[in-house]
């Protein structure tokens, strides 16, 4: 029973760290350019993250409504998609992030 409790944690922990990782991944592409959810998903699948729509589009919804991200939206072959442009506090937290992913990676690798 404590090593089901364990393997959980642990999956929770992951499933967190990853998480983290695909806001700034997200973030970092945004500000590059306007991105939008089918060639997010296809980049982050190009890095090894195995992501779907269920996963990715709450995490796009939430960075907009913490305003981190903008979108407007755009009528492609009779169907709605929706592009997300990066804020300047989307900007902001970014430029923040850089410096701690470097120093941890440095450490930890």
């Amino acid at each position: 029973m404590l090593y089901r409790l364990t393997i959980s944690l642990n999956n929770t922990m992951m499933r967190n760290i990853f998480l983290g990782f695909i806001r700034i991944h997200i973030l970092h592409h945004a500000n590059e350019g306007e991105i939008f959810g089918v060639a997010i998903m296809d980049e982050l699948r190009r890095h090894g993250y195995s992501i779907s729509a269920g996963t990715l589009y709450p995490i796009l919804h939430s960075l907009e409504a913490e305003g981190y991200l903008t979108r407007r939206n755009n009528v492609v072959n009779g169907k709605v998609r929706k592009y997300y442009r990066i804020t300047e506090k989307g900007v902001n937290a970014l430029e923040e992030a850089k410096p701690k992913i470097k120093e941890l990676v440095e450490e930890v690798l």
